[in-house]
């Protein structure tokens, strides 16, 4: 993988008033990476994309994209494909004609046939958009995107409505877009499949980063947990534990491997099941958990 920057983010800022959406924000992310920018709800990531992608302007700070401007559209655009929340299709056009509108508008070059079978939507190539259900629309969303195969590939909450077969096929899509060089910035709700996919999270919080790096990174400064719920009487644990609001026992460690071992054995001596036993190292859910915190 190329460590030149395709994106190259330098003390962002965003302000609508009085009100500063994005602080000073930099980041940079690499030819060839999957980089997710999550952050909770009103931490100025929206304003961040929507800065990167060129549909706004910075108040202040610096902004580059295959080293242009992201408002230079004639040297941005044919390289780039952008998967909105919504893309506002025409709903009298078809499928056909949607995606090859935008194919014309970014003046990337592909069969229109080749996309829609990728997305699985060959049987609705002459359907008008208005007679498309939630998740087929969605698909759509995602086929103009792809279409002509882009350098750069932004997937705002990609897989919101589509069912787990069509969560799949999109990512497969992703995958083979990848080995083929494309860099994708994703935004999603769905933690877990940022934790699968990304090589690399931005985690922002109240405009700016509150962290930044993989996931073991971002993980590696909270405890492993255990949980597990006991039949009563039993003896005293082996270990410092928090009883949780359904009856069952929380550990919070940072040698899990060897916590876990001395819980076990500590059960097997005493003759007890621990029962719903789950073990495991800190998600991404936990760190954003964290976050009420900062």
């Amino acid at each position: 993988m190329s460590t030149t920057p395709v994106i190259e983010v330098e003390q962002l800022n965003v302000t609508y008033g009085d009100f500063h959406a994005v602080r000073d924000l930099s980041f940079q992310v690499r030819r060839g990476e999957l980089y997710a920018l999550l952050g909770t709800n009103g931490a100025g990531k929206t304003s961040t994309l929507e800065t990167v992608e060129g549909h706004r302007t910075q108040t202040s700070g610096t902004v580059r994209v295959f080293g242009q401007s992201p408002r230079n559209r004639r040297a941005v655009r044919p390289r780039t494909g952008i998967m909105l929340q919504e893309s506002g299709f025409t709903p009298d056009l078809t499928v056909t004609e949607s995606v090859r509108l935008i194919g014309t508008l970014t003046r990337r070059t592909d069969r229109v046939e080749r996309v829609l079978d990728i997305v699985g939507l060959t049987g609705k190539a002459g359907t008008k958009v208005s007679q498309l259900s939630g998740g087929e629309k969605r698909r759509l969303d995602f086929a103009t995107a792809v279409y002509g195969g882009p350098e750069l590939l932004f997937l705002d909450e990609p897989t919101t409505g589509l069912d787990i077969q069509s969560r799949d096929a999109l990512w497969s899509t992703v995958d083979r877009l990848r080995e083929n060089g494309t860099t994708v910035v994703l935004t999603t709700h769905y933690l877990e499949e940022a934790q699968q996919y990304a090589d690399r999270i931005g985690l922002m919080h109240r405009g700016t980063f509150h962290r930044e790096g993989t996931v073991a990174e971002l993980t590696r400064a909270l405890p492993a947990v255990i949980r597990f719920g006991l039949p009563a009487p039993a003896p005293a644990l082996p270990l410092p534990a928090m009883r949780e609001r359904d009856g069952r026992y929380l550990v919070e460690t940072f040698g899990l491997q060897k916590d876990l071992y001395t819980l076990l054995r500590w059960a097997e001596d005493h003759g007890l099941e621990l029962r719903e036993l789950a073990a495991g190292p800190t998600g991404l859910d936990d760190v954003f958990r964290a976050l009420g915190d900062a």
